[in-house]
């Protein structure tokens, strides 16, 4: 049978780390999947945790707004 993918069906990908934000795999692991051998699928599985924690990481630092700094010299 084979290893499952790990899809989670948010195919969203990540423009800066380059990773999908749901399954953590990158466009050309996405696209060689179905093709790759079940050791490669293997070592690709065990870099998912760590990409879905500095993912998750990423996601969170972008969801909040840059703070209301004003530009330097300027008194409010």
């Amino acid at each position: 049978m084979g290893l499952p993918s790990p899809c989670v069906n948010v195919c969203r990908m990540h423009a800066a780390s380059g990773w999908c934000e749901g399954c953590a795999r990158t466009l050309e692991e996405i696209a060689a999947w179905g093709s790759l051998p079940d050791e490669a699928k293997l070592r690709v599985w065990r870099l998912l945790p760590e990409r879905s924690a500095r993912l998750q990481d990423l996601l969170a630092a972008e969801a909040w707004p840059e703070p209301d700094v004003p530009p330097a010299g300027c008194a409010r």
